[in-house]
C-alpha cells in the first residue's frame, strides 16, 4: 500500500509563489512516475506536471511551463511543486499522485492520490 502526503498550500497573491510538498511511503519505489494534478471548483481535475522517480524525465501543462518546476529527493521519498508567478487562475485543490510505469498525462491513469492541498491565488 502506498501513502502520499501534500503540504505546503495556502493562500497567497497573485506575481507569489509556493511550494507544494509530497511525501511517499509505505513499499519501495522504483519504475514510477510522480505526478501533481489540480482540480479547481466546478471543473474537471487536470495534469500539471509530473517526474520519473530517477529525476530525469519530467513534463508540465503548457499553463505552468516556466512557472512551476518539479523536482524530487529520492533519499527523502518526496517530490516537490516550485511554483513561482502564481495567478488567480491556478486557485485550485492540489493533488500528489503516484503510478508504477512512465509519465503521463491522463489523470484516471495514476494508482495512488494524496489527499489533496489548497492553493489560492488572490488577485
Amino acid at each position: 500500500q502506498v501513502q502520499l502526503v501534500e503540504s505546503g498550500g495556502g493562500l497567497v497573491q497573485a506575481g507569489g509563489s509556493l511550494r507544494l510538498s509530497c511525501a511517499a511511503s509505505g513499499r519501495t519505489f522504483s519504475n514510477y512516475a510522480m505526478g501533481w494534478l489540480r482540480q479547481a471548483p466546478g471543473k474537471e481535475r487536470e495534469f500539471v506536471a509530473a517526474i520519473s522517480w530517477s529525476g530525469g524525465n519530467t513534463h508540465y501543462a503548457d499553463s505552468v511551463k516556466g512557472r512551476f518546476t518539479i523536482s524530487v529527493d529520492t533519499a527523502k521519498n518526496t517530490v516537490y511543486l516550485q511554483m513561482n508567478s502564481l495567478k488567480p487562475e491556478d486557485t485550485a485543490v492540489y493533488y500528489c499522485a503516484l503510478r508504477f510505469g512512465a509519465i503521463v498525462v491522463v489523470t484516471t491513469l495514476y494508482d495512488y492520490w494524496g489527499q489533496g492541498t489548497q492553493v489560492t491565488v488572490s488577485s
